[in-house]
């Protein structure tokens, strides 16, 4: 089995889109209005349409409702990144904060109130582990 992407389902698929293209710098590909999807090197963030839902199950997912998921993502300096976030991004959780597993990490919530966390490994286990 090969994990290959998320799915993040939103009443405003375009506005999600551009904040995902300004905070990682990755062009999203477009299949339809409705769904999106930005490449990076071991996975896809995709992103759908409420209108989408139906097509899986109708109900089976709700926009704008996640509490318990963070999507991460690797970055070179992610004190760099949160200098450039700043004043893009509206809610920060935390500014940059090493952690006791190694990852200077920095968490802020998307438009929809997702979780994001952009981290950077800085311990040398950190680092082995994340191959850097």
């Amino acid at each position: 089995m090969n994990f290959v992407s998320v799915r993040i389902i939103t009443s405003d698929v375009a506005r999600l889109v551009d904040f995902y293209e300004r905070a990682t710098g990755v062009a999203a590909d477009w299949a339809t209005e409705d769904f999106a999807e930005l490449r990076g090197a071991s996975a896809t963030l995709a992103i759908g349409s409420t209108r989408t839902v139906p097509l899986f199950s109708p109900g089976s997912a709700r926009p704008a409702d996640n509490h318990s998921v963070i999507l991460e993502f690797l970055v070179d300096d992610v004190d760099g990144v949160y200098k450039n976030l700043t004043g893009f991004v509206t809610d920060f959780v935390n500014e940059p904060t090493t952690l006791p597993w190694g990852n200077r990490s920095l968490l802020f919530r998307d438009p929809d109130g997702n979780l994001v966390n952009f981290f950077t490994p800085v311990t040398p286990a950190a680092i082995e582990k994340f191959g850097r």
